[in-house]
């Protein structure tokens, strides 16, 4: 089981409505041609960041914040230091391919180390970390994941029904979700996923990749867990519930990524 300490993070629950779904990318695409549509309300930058590998990303504006819309699938540094690709959990900088689908648009599971690049751990707003990220774009704060959850919920089109908590489909991509009947999770019903743009996909976590592929979209922040030693601060969307949650994670294990802009 993922979770560790849910009062570590400050936990400010949230998720979700959306109306339009993404479509289901052609697995024999090529990354830098594929161009995702996104729902007519969305704030879509396309094209808005290249990284050292040529991969292109466009990027969506939600709030006061422009973030990646996909997850970074980077195997090197901006500096072009390589990030070696892991087979077990290690305690130095790792990537690991997610199964059973293609890393062009799940992308790469990154360790919490591989996410630093030797930075300290920050809880500013912006974090001031570059880390694995492109020039020009950071690792985001636990501050900022709360920012972006607080936002969220204040928007009638994010929130599904009922409490304004519940806008994890307004950010969760319209494919690659496990089902549910759970009302206003993430997967139920694809099509009024992703009113966000934000298209978060459940590449799920390592170790337990094989169990949390398309249950789990996880991803890094960059605080360190307080009072924990080895953990650190992330950012969760689940098939089966209707609210986002900030969480920690042990940094040795992998999680997705997404960088904001500077």
């Amino acid at each position: 089981m993922k979770r560790i300490a849910l009062f570590l993070c400050a936990a400010a629950l949230l998720m979700a409505s959306c109306d339009k779904e993404d479509p289901k990318p052609d697995p024999n695409g090529d990354d830098n041609d594929y161009t995702p549509t996104y729902p007519s309300a969305a704030e879509v930058i396309y094209d808005a960041v290249t990284d050292i590998d040529g991969n292109h990303y466009d990027a969506v504006q939600i709030g006061e914040q422009i973030w990646m819309a996909a997850n970074l699938r980077t195997t090197r540094y901006a500096n072009g230091d390589a990030i070696p690709l892991g087979s077990v959990s290690n305690t130095f900088p790792c990537r690991y391919s997610v199964p059973q689908t293609d890393n062009i648009y799940f992308g790469y599971l990154y360790n919490w180390y591989a996410v630093m690049q030797g930075e300290t751990s920050s809880a500013a707003n912006p974090s001031g970390v570059q880390g694995i990220c492109p020039d020009g774009w950071h690792v985001p704060s636990d501050t900022e994941w709360a920012q972006l959850m607080e936002f969220c919920r204040t928007q009638a089109d994010y929130v599904c029904s009922g409490p304004e908590a519940t806008i994890a489909k307004a950010l969760a991509a319209g494919y690659g979700w496990q089902s549910s009947d759970a009302e206003c999770a993430v997967g139920n019903d694809l099509s009024f996923n992703n009113n966000t743009g934000f298209s978060a996909l459940p590449a799920g976590f390592f170790p337990g990749t094989e169990t949390s592929f398309g249950v789990y979209a996880s991803f890094w922040s960059a605080t360190e867990a307080e009072d924990v030693v080895n953990c650190a601060c992330d950012f969760n969307l689940r098939y089966d519930q209707a609210t986002p949650f900030r969480d920690a994670h042990h940094t040795y294990g992998a999680l997705s990524v997404r960088c904001v802009k500077d």
